[in-house]
């Protein structure tokens, strides 16, 4: 497959994403069983959680993978952090309604994440590439990697470039209306990720209500 990374800039302002997902929280879980699940269960079974890892996501949204990663490491340290107050609100009721208190959240940004270099062992993002303009990409991959311990796994879903019949929906809707769309469009990443210093392991594309989307399983280097 070609290294085409993207046919649209993103068009969302970082100043207003936030913003955007706080209005959003309340409805986000209904989409995200829709059109994301798949790719995320998938990207949870690539995680591999192993006992007494250091976890972190980074995106969290409502937590509707940061739940199954805290039930997967009761023995472990598992860190979470969005730039939406709202998304964080929702993600540390859903936990609190699960009984479950093993757990760090709080505001942060995939820019400068307030965490020592190699301090995880796993790193989950999920559907925050899409919403960033390609010039962007390289910092935040530095930062995950800082953060990485060597031989450390980063699993990523994005929203992807459509592979399949009727998956052009979505860029159409974007280009008439970004913020329906949360902001996303679709990329590709894994160009960017060996760019980076990430040894990609595997990709696949999956496709949900016509949604595409790409999980990566990467590694940095060291281990």
């Amino acid at each position: 497959m070609p290294d085409e990374r993207t046919r649209q800039r993103a068009r969302l302002a970082q100043s207003e994403t936030a913003a955007v997902y706080d209005r959003i929280a309340p409805v986000y879980d209904v989409w995200g069983l829709l059109t994301e699940s798949k790719a995320r269960d998938l990207a949870l079974r690539w995680a591999d959680i192993r006992p007494g890892e250091h976890v972190l996501e980074v995106a969290v949204g409502t937590g509707l993978a940061f739940e199954r990663l805290v039930r997967s490491n009761p023995d472990g340290r598992t860190v979470g952090i969005d730039l939406s107050p709202g998304m964080l609100e929702k993600a540390r009721s859903r936990l609190q309604r699960a009984g479950l208190d093993r757990f760090d959240l709080s505001v942060g940004t995939a820019e400068a994440i307030d965490e020592p270099d190699e301090a995880f062992d796993l790193l989950l993002n999920a559907y925050l590439f899409d919403l960033l303009d390609e010039p962007a990409w390289s910092g935040i991959l530095g930062e995950f990697m800082r953060v990485l311990k060597p031989g450390g796994r980063l699993v990523m879903v994005n929203m992807t470039l459509g592979e399949r019949s009727g998956s052009g929906l979505y860029e159409r809707v974007y280009r008439l209306w970004p913020a329906l769309m949360g902001g996303c469009r679709g990329v590709r990443l894994s160009g960017a990720l060996e760019e980076s210093g990430f040894s990609v392991e595997r990709r696949t594309y999956l496709q949900q209500m016509l949604f595409p989307s790409e999980v990566i399983l990467a590694r940095k280097g060291g281990g």
